[in-house]
Order: C-alpha cells, then sequence, then structure tokens
C-alpha cells in the first residue's frame, strides 16, 4: 500500500489578511504562536502520524522559508487550484490540512483517518458537530452548516483515497469558479439540494451522496469528537484563542 503523503494549503491575501496584520507578519501562516511560526505546529502535528512520509506545503513564492523537513509548492490562485496541483504533484493517498489550524494533533488526524478508511470513501473530509466544538470555548463567531441531523463545522482536513478522489477537487474547482454566483452553484449541485437544506431537511449523508455523485467517487464526511478540530485562524480572535490554548512553556 502506498505511504500516505500530507498536503499544507499555505495561501493567504498576504499582509492585507487581518490575521497577518493582527501578528504583524506578511504571511497568514507564520503569525506566531506559542513561541513560533503557526505552520510549524501543523507540520509537527502531521510528522507526529507514523504512517504520513512526504509533507507539502503550497505557499506563495514569496513567502518565509518554511520547516525543512517540508517540501514546497507554490500556491495557485485559489485553495482548490493549490489542492489540484499538489494532488498532481504528489499522488494518492493524500491528506489535506491547511496551515492556519494550529490546535491539530496526531490524534486528531489518526481519527479522521480511521474513519476515512473505515467508510469506504474516495474523497472524505473531517467536521465537529455543534455540541463538540463549543466545549473549546471560543468565542469567536464562526459558519456552522445546518444538517438535518445536526450542526457542523468543518475541521479543515480533507482525505484523497486514490485517483477516483481526485473527482472531489475536480467538482470543487468546478464550483469554486462560481461562487460569487450562487445560482449558477445550485444549479450545478441540482436544485433539490439546497433549497432541502435550507429547510432543514437535507442529512450529512444525503449532501455526501450527491456530491460523491456529481464528483464521480464516493465521498464521505467523518466526525472528529475533538473540541479543537474546527477551530482554525480565520480572524484575530481566532488567534488570541490559539494563543491562550498554545502558550509557550
Amino acid at each position: 500500500m502506498a505511504r500516505l503523503k500530507a498536503l499544507i494549503l499555505a495561501g493567504d491575501r498576504g499582509p492585507e489578511d487581518p490575521v497577518s496584520r493582527a501578528a504583524g507578519v506578511t504571511t497568514k501562516a507564520f503569525a506566531e504562536i506559542g513561541g513560533k511560526p503557526m505552520i510549524d505546529h501543523v507540520v509537527a502535528a502531521l510528522r507526529g502520524v507514523e504512517e504520513i512520509g512526504e509533507i507539502a506545503v503550497s505557499i506563495a513564492p514569496d513567502a518565509p522559508p518554511i520547516p525543512r523537513e517540508a517540501r514546497r509548492l507554490d500556491s495557485g490562485p485559489t485553495p482548490a487550484t493549490s489542492a489540484a496541483e499538489g494532488l498532481a504533484a504528489l499522488g494518492a493517498p493524500l491528506l489535506i490540512a491547511t496551515a492556519d489550524h494550529p490546535l491539530l494533533t496526531p490524534a486528531m488526524i489518526a481519527d479522521f483517518m480511521k474513519g476515512a478508511r473505515a467508510s469506504g470513501a474516495d474523497a472524505a473530509a473531517a467536521a465537529s458537530l455543534k455540541a463538540v466544538v463549543e466545549m473549546a470555548g471560543n468565542p469567536a463567531r464562526r459558519t456552522w452548516l445546518r444538517f438535518s441531523d445536526g450542526w457542523l463545522s468543518g475541521c479543515n482536513l480533507f482525505y484523497i483515497a486514490n485517483e477516483r478522489g481526485g473527482g472531489a477537487i475536480d467538482f470543487w474547482l468546478d464550483i469554486e469558479a462560481d461562487r460569487k454566483s450562487p445560482l449558477r452553484m445550485a444549479a450545478k449541485i441540482g436544485l433539490t439540494a439546497p433549497i432541502l437544506y435550507l429547510l432543514g431537511r437535507l442529512s450529512r449523508k444525503s449532501a455526501a451522496t450527491r456530491i460523491g455523485r456529481l464528483a464521480g467517487c464516493r465521498t464521505e464526511i467523518v466526525l472528529l469528537d475533538h473540541p479543537n478540530a474546527a477551530h482554525d485562524v480565520d480572524k484575530p480572535a481566532d488567534l488570541d484563542f490559539a494563543r491562550s490554548r498554545l502558550r509557550p512553556l
């Protein structure tokens, strides 16, 4: 079996990103948390998983140097293009994480991989239920996904098991191209799914099945029972929260 590889998406809006401004850095991934750059925490978490071999970071060409144990890839103009280019460079099986997830731990990754493989999915995404996420005590506002079987928040962890699973990234690219046109996005997904979602009648399983059908692969949402798993750093308030959890020794 091919050894698992990992890709860290580290593209951002440069010094105009609100987290970059709050941290006084030119690249968000290098905001200081717990005495070291945010991206170092992510690399350490991935390196703490024995089955992970190569680690690559997709980042702007003019960004500061990344940790030495990671391979550097130039980021694309969007997260989806960076993911597609990373998959092309590294191949499957591939774990995708983000550089703004300093609270990521090897235990979170291990639980996600266990659930993703048990599902038999070609592509999987991690999420946590609202009750679990709120246990962390982060006061920052966040976006919730409303499903009939619970409100979710994404955990910025994705798994591409095989070549078929790459269809999920192709679907992401297709949807991302219409991100400023909700009507076109709805038409691509199928009009009934957004309506069911708005009515609170779309389940996690149904959503994953619909996306998989469109992507030409089997997809799954894997729930993580880790309060910190869904807390990435999108806002200065998230930065404060992460720093409170990762104070230097």
